[in-house]
C-alpha cells in the first residue's frame, strides 16, 4: 500500500494552490494526498536539512513506500530524499523541479544579491501569504552540503512549463535526456503551472496509475 505526498516549494506551503487542487483529485479517487509543512522550524530558518527532516518526520514509521510529488524547491526535495531512501520511493512527479539551486542565488537575488544576503545574515523574500520576512543566510550554505542534481532510482515523471521565468525548461530537459527512467511532459506555461493544472493533474494521476 502506497503513501502519496506533495512537497510545496520556496515560499508556499500546504495550502498551496497546486497542493489543494492535487489534494482534492487524489480523494476523488479514493486516495490521501498528505501535505507536509516543509517550513519547519519556520520560513525564516529555513534549511534543505529542515527540509529533508519533515519528510523523515512524516516517514516516522520508516517501511512505508512513497509516491512523491515535488514541486519546485519541493522537487528538489523529493528527488534527494528519494536518492536517500533508494528503493523505498517507487515513483516521483517533479515539478520544475529546482535543481541545481546553488549555482542560480545571483540570477534569483539580482546582481550583488548574494553579497549582500551573505554579509547582512538574512534577505527579505515574501512567504506563503506574501509577507515580506527575512531568510536566513544558512539556508545557502546549508545547501552547499547536498548535491546539485540528485540521481533518482525510481521512474520519474518530470512536469514543466516551457514559459518558466525561475527554473529554465533546459535544466530538465538535460536531466530527463540521460536519464532513462525520466520522462518530461513539456507545458505551453509558466513557473506555477496554474494554467494548466488540470493536465498536470490528469499526468500526475495517469504516471501513479490511479486512473
Amino acid at each position: 500500500m502506497f503513501r502519496y505526498a506533495y512537497l510545496h516549494g520556496f515560499a508556499s506551503s500546504p495550502k498551496s494552490y497546486k497542493g489543494m487542487v492535487l489534494a482534492k483529485a487524489f480523494a476523488r479517487h479514493g486516495v490521501r494526498l498528505e501535505l507536509p509543512d516543509l517550513n519547519a522550524p519556520s520560513f525564516q530558518s529555513l534549511t534543505m536539512t529542515d527540509m529533508l527532516d519533515a519528510m523523515d518526520r512524516l516517514d516516522a514509521d520508516g517501511d512505508t513506500e512513497w509516491r512523491l510529488v515535488g514541486s519546485s524547491l519541493g522537487g528538489y526535495v523529493a528527488a534527494l530524499w528519494a536518492q536517500y531512501n533508494g528503493l523505498r520511493v517507487d515513483r516521483l512527479v517533479l515539478l520544475a523541479p529546482g535543481f541545481g539551486l546553488q549555482d542560480h542565488w545571483e540570477r534569483l537575488v539580482g546582481p550583488g544579491g548574494t553579497d549582500r544576503w551573505r554579509v547582512s545574515g538574512e534577505m527579505e523574500f515574501p512567504d506563503a501569504a506574501g509577507i515580506l520576512t527575512p531568510v536566513h543566510w544558512d539556508l545557502v550554505e546549508d545547501l552547499e552540503m547536498y548535491p546539485r542534481i540528485p540521481e533518482v532510482p525510481c521512474p520519474t515523471l518530470i512536469v514543466h512549463g516551457s514559459a518558466d521565468e525561475v527554473v529554465p525548461i533546459e535544466s530538465s530537459r538535460e536531466y530527463a535526456r540521460s536519464r532513462p527512467k525520466v520522462r518530461l511532459v513539456e507545458l505551453p506555461d509558466g513557473h506555477l503551472l496554474h494554467d494548466s493544472i488540470f493536465r498536470v493533474e490528469a499526468e500526475i494521476l495517469k504516471f501513479f496509475r490511479l486512473v
